[in-house]
């Protein structure tokens, strides 16, 4: 019994990051930027921990009659594609005519890749663009940059969502992990630094910040060309 709760107790603590995403949603409604990215920032946290818990607790087998990584998908649809759209719409990033269909196109992408049944391979690494919206968006308020070449991206990106280019889940990918989580601890803390700062933050920490990204993107660059 104890381990039971236990179990279920692990589905509520990643359901709670519905809990935050709908907070960041009502920040983003009212375009406080900031706010949104904290609460952002907490259902990341979540997401970050609540895997660890489920195969310390064993939740496939204590806890069985719910579907951990289809809540898990629910949370993170939430979380990273409808709030980041919501605010990117919100603070007039892209054109005004264009930004319901440039979001649109974001929703529907991101809606089938978090669909696909390869979303996730067997060597720990996602299919297409992984839906990191809320990554995006925290750039595109930091640059600002034309609405034009704003929704150029998002698009961009949402195609990508279809390309079958494999990329690094950090916590996961064999390859080079260590370095990986290292850069990436390093990272998430100037990102926190740039979303404290937001509006204007200072142009050397947007592209300082930038360099983890890149090196994100050429390993996973590298690692579909060997496969």
């Amino acid at each position: 019994m104890r381990r039971a709760i236990g179990g279920y107790f692990v589905h509520a603590y990643t359901a709670s990051g519905v809990g935050c995403g709908w907070l960041a949603l009502v920040a983003a409604i009212h375009g406080d930027a900031r706010t949104s990215l904290w609460w952002l920032v907490a259902a990341t946290i979540i997401d970050a921990t609540d895997g660890a818990l489920a195969r310390l607790a064993d939740v496939q087998r204590t806890a069985p009659a719910i579907d951990g990584a289809r809540l898990d998908d629910i949370v993170d649809y939430v979380s990273y594609v409808v709030v980041p759209g919501v605010l990117v719409w919100r603070l007039d990033l892209l054109p005004s005519a264009a930004a319901p269909w440039v979001i649109g196109a974001t929703l529907v992408a991101s809606a089938l890749g978090f669909a696909r049944r390869d979303a996730k391979t067997d060597d720990h690494l996602f299919t297409g663009f992984p839906s990191y919206w809320n990554v995006v968006a925290v750039y595109l308020i930091a640059v600002r940059p034309p609405p034009p070449v704003a929704a150029g991206i998002l698009l961009a990106l949402a195609a990508l969502v279809f390309v079958p280019i494999r990329y690094v889940y950090p916590s996961r990918t064999v390859t080079l992990r260590p370095l990986t989580l290292s850069l990436g601890a390093v990272w998430a803390v100037a990102l926190l630094a740039l979303i404290a700062q937001l509006p204007d933050p200072p142009a050397w920490l947007v592209w300082a910040s930038s360099i983890y990204p890149v090196y994100y993107l050429a390993l996973s660059l590298w690692l579909t060309a060997r496969r």
